[in-house]
């Protein structure tokens, strides 16, 4: 019997693609001054070119566009800074995640999240999204010293959610760090669809949210 639910947060919860081009459309606005000798389809293009769905930490990216446009009123580092302070406002959700959350806890679900990043950034978007308080627990990999696929970031939640491995679901939108890794610790691993990867061996698939609460129940 499932008892309880960890969740990822970018590209499961967060709908980060759509909050990302939100975020780089406005920045680019906002900075015009500074980068207005730029094409804006370029600038915002390149950025999310080099961000790589967010695998590449934005001091890179930053530092990257700097160098190869000319940026010279802005550092990099100030526009790292503008990222880390203001994208929280860009933020957001995939449809009926609230909802969904709302249903879990219904269901007297225990929910937790695994997510990687830095600590204070991701909780700002947690709260951002308005959905902190419907988790019993949330592991940022910076804080725990630890990222996913690690297994032992996972066996860390489910103890913390006072359950076995067996008990438990993941809903996460990779193959290996979410998926995968959670099987690896015996859970069960819900794929939430990215179509940027096929062939996901998952115990189940959910395209929209809504449905993952129905899909625990056969799983």
């Amino acid at each position: 019997m499932i008892k309880a639910a960890l969740f990822d947060l970018d590209g499961t919860l967060l709908n980060r693609d759509e909050s990302v081009t939100r975020f780089i459309q406005h920045q680019y606005e906002r900075l015009v001054k500074h980068v207005g000798h730029i094409p804006k389809d370029q600038y915002i293009n390149r950025f999310i070119e080099l961000d790589q769905r967010g695998y590449v930490w934005k001091d890179r990216v930053y530092k990257q566009l700097v160098e190869e446009y000319s940026i010279n009123s802005l550092s990099a580092e100030e526009l790292l800074q503008d990222y880390v302070s203001e994208f929280k406002h860009y933020c957001v959700p995939f449809a009926n995640v609230r909802a969904m959350l709302d249903e879990l806890k219904r269901n007297n679900i225990i929910v937790g999240m695994i997510t990687n990043g830095y600590g204070s950034f991701q909780m700002a978007n947690i709260r951002a999204l308005g959905i902190e308080a419907f988790f019993e627990v949330i592991f940022v990999s910076e804080w725990e010293g630890m990222k996913k696929p690690d297994p032992r970031l996972f066996k860390k939640a489910i103890k913390r959610l006072g359950v076995q491995a067996s008990e438990c679901i993941f809903v996460g939108d990779h193959p290996l760090n979410d998926v995968k890794a959670a099987q690896q610790v015996g859970m069960k691993a819900i794929w939430k669809k990215d179509d940027q990867w096929e062939d996901v061996q998952a115990d189940a698939v959910v395209h929209d949210l809504a449905d993952v609460a129905e899909v625990m129940k056969g799983l």
